[in-house]
Parts: structure tokens; sequence; C-alpha cells
């Protein structure tokens, strides 16, 4: 029967990945990989999470499935994490969460959420957003459409025509916001435009989508949180998918949740039970490790504190490749203003130089992004930023 079958095509990162694990070059650079790399090229273990994990291990007495919706540790401190505890409380059960495999486990068990809800409603993505969110809600059976983000002439968010856009949509239809260090583009939304933003979603009747995969990566937890907890203060209905992927480096332990908030019990009691239906059809049970660490990290006070040091030193590290990236190009050509590098936040920004630059790049000296211009800041380090920095300076100064 599979005969009839043809190969899907590779997906653009992952096949560009391959294509740099094959290449030959010893000095080649991947800067398009979508993990954090250390100085050393590593995906580091937090040491929160290294202890955590010894100590999970030592108490455990059994791997017997635990409840449905997930551990109640991890749990917890997701939703204090993510919407402050105050809030929580004053939220009561109007706000639950479901433990899910990963920030995509969380995006597609909403997607199952909103088909249940409204199946006729459309989902709004920025211009660009990850290109995983289109097949993951998509193949749910939801419809989505674009909204304006980003400016690629000016580097920038194009924030007039966001909004213009966004005032257009009807009511009822969902808008899908990055919580924070926006992928691809890593240009975030001001506080102030945060709150332009939600006020038009309030007023024209739109259910909030909130993507949360690098909380802590952009200028603090706290700070990270604005958009998301402005949401909740002003809209009736809100749904979060969060990812432990990057802020805990728990990318193999699948680690996520799924959050609704609506403005009843009664609402939010059935919604997680239709996204514990899904789940059941889906997958039956989320992995449990990950959370399991994640959730004692968080509810342990030494590790807490631990793990917001390690995460602060990666922020910090990140924020000076991206600004030693920015000064080193504008520095080393006069062909583009690389200014706009030094506000991105988070692990990814655009470098906005034309495709052919970065054809030229790959072929020629073993440096990999993507046909977008995205890059992973963290794919640099002390060590090869020169060489980048010399690389594109050359070939866009042709």
């Amino acid at each position: 029967m599979f005969q009839s079958l043809q190969a899907t095509p590779a997906d653009p990162i992952l096949g560009l990945n391959q294509q740099f694990q094959q290449d030959k070059n010893s000095d080649k650079i991947n800067l398009s990989v979508g993990v954090y790399q250390d100085a050393d090229g590593n995906t580091p273990v937090f040491r929160a999470v290294k202890a955590a994990e010894a100590e999970l291990l030592e108490l455990q007495k059994s791997k017997s499935y635990i409840a449905q919706a997930g551990d109640a540790r991890f749990l917890d401190g997701s939703l204090d994490l993510l919407l402050g505890a105050d809030k929580v409380r004053e939220l009561g059960d109007r706000v639950a969460a479901v433990m899910t495999p990963g920030g995509c486990g969380a995006l597609r068990m909403l997607a199952e959420l909103l088909v249940q809800t409204n199946p006729d409603s459309t989902v709004w993505v920025s211009d660009p957003t990850w290109p995983n969110h289109f097949p993951l809600l998509q193949s749910a059976g939801l419809k989505l459409e674009k909204y304006a983000y980003y400016d690629l002439a000016k580097n920038g968010i194009d924030f007039d025509a966001m909004l213009q856009d966004i005032e257009k949509i009807p009511a009822g239809d969902v808008v899908l916001l990055h919580g924070c260090c926006h992928n691809p583009t890593g240009a975030d939304l001001t506080p102030a435009q945060w709150d332009t933003v939600l006020e038009v979603m309030q007023r024209n009747g739109h259910v909030a989508f909130i993507d949360v995969a690098y909380m802590g990566f952009g200028d603090g937890l706290e700070q990270d949180a604005y958009g998301i907890r402005r949401a909740v203060d002003l809209l009736p209905e809100v749904i979060i998918a969060n990812s432990c992927s990057k802020n805990f480096g728990l990318y193999r332990e699948r680690t996520g949740a799924a959050i609704i908030i609506s403005d009843s019990e009664s609402a939010t009691a059935a919604a997680k039970s239709h996204v514990m239906a899904a789940a059941r059809r889906c997958y039956s049970m989320s992995p449990y490790h990950g959370a399991g660490i994640a959730g004692l990290v968080m509810s342990n006070e030494a590790y807490r504190q631990d793990w917001i040091q390690e995460l602060g030193d990666i922020r910090d590290r990140m924020n000076r490749l991206r600004i030693d990236l920015a000064e080193g190009l504008n520095n080393a050509q006069s062909v583009m203003d690389f200014s706009f590098i030094a506000k991105t936040h988070g692990m990814f920004c655009f470098l906005g130089i034309p495709e052919q630059v970065v054809l030229d790049l790959r072929s020629e000296y073993a440096i990999y992004l993507l046909n977008s211009t995205r890059i992973n800041v963290a794919g640099l380090s002390e060590t090869n930023l020169p060489v980048v920095v010399e690389k594109v300076a050359e070939v866009l100064s042709r």
C-alpha cells in the first residue's frame, strides 16, 4: 500500500541542518539550528535541572501514570510563572492547565479545542511566523490567515499595518501572538504596543492565542510576561501554549502546557475536558520526566534561584552577541545599517541581507542561515563571530 506514496519535501530548517552535517568544510558555521548553544557549541543542561533530576530519580518509587491533566507541581508553577501568583489566585477555577508533549503538543491540543468550539473560526498569525504554526494548526482543521507584522525593507515591526489588519479581523476569530522573542524576527512589541493591540482585540471581540516558547530569553521573566498578563487582564478568553524547551533546556523531554482562561468556571472546566479528550485521542498521556524536573525546580527556592541566575547569564550572553554582531557588521561595511539587530530579543533575528548573499555565504564559506536570513544568535561565539562579520561584509559589498 505504501508504493503509491511520494516522499514529502524536507522541512526547510531540518533539511538545512542535514545539509550542514554533510558539509565537509572543517570551518563550517551553523546559524540555522533552533536550540540554544554555549560558547563551545553545546546545548547545556541547566545546573538546577541536573540537581532536580537527580533528586527526582532518587525519590521516585514508581513509573505509573500520573493524573491525565498532569503533574500538579509543574502546572501550578507554570501558571504562577506566566500569570503571577496573585492573578492565578484571582482567577481561581477560571484558569486551567493541561500538561502536553512540549509547546508543539500544547499548540495542537489548543487547535483541537478551537475546532470543537468554533470550526469556522480563523486563526490569524503574524507575517512572518514560526513556519510550524501552519502544519500544527491546519492539520487540526483550522483555517489560518496572516496579519502584517514585520517590514523587511525597514528591518522592524510595521505597527501601523499590524493594527490596520487586526482592526479588520472579524469578531470571534483568534489572533495568535508570540508572548516574547518573536520567532523568526526577534522583533517584539513594546508594552505600549501590546496595550494598543489588546485594546483593539478587546473592542472587536477577538480571542487571544499566545505562544510562549522563550520566556526569560528576552528582557527577563517578569518583563517577558507583560503581554500575556495584560491579555488576561483585558480579554475574557485567552489560551496559551507554553514550552519549557528553551528556558529550562528540556528540549528532548518534550515539556509543555496548554492553558485556558475564560470568563466562567464552567466554561473553563468544559474547555479543559475537551483538551484532555483530544489528548486521549492523540497520545493518551503526556510524558512526565521533564515536567517533574521543571515542577521541582519551580517549587524549590534554591533550585529556582539558581535557574533564574543561569537563565539570566544565557540571556546576557545572547544580548552581548547581538550587540557585537551589529557593531561588527556596521564597522566592516557601508552597504547596510545593522543597528536594528541590537534591538531584537531572544535567540533569533533577521539579517535582512539579499537572498543571493545567503546562498553565496553557504556555498563559498559554509556559513549556514535560512534563506529568510533568520539566524540563531546563540550559534555565534567569540570565535566564529569575527568570521561571520568578515564574510557577510565581503559578500554584501561585492
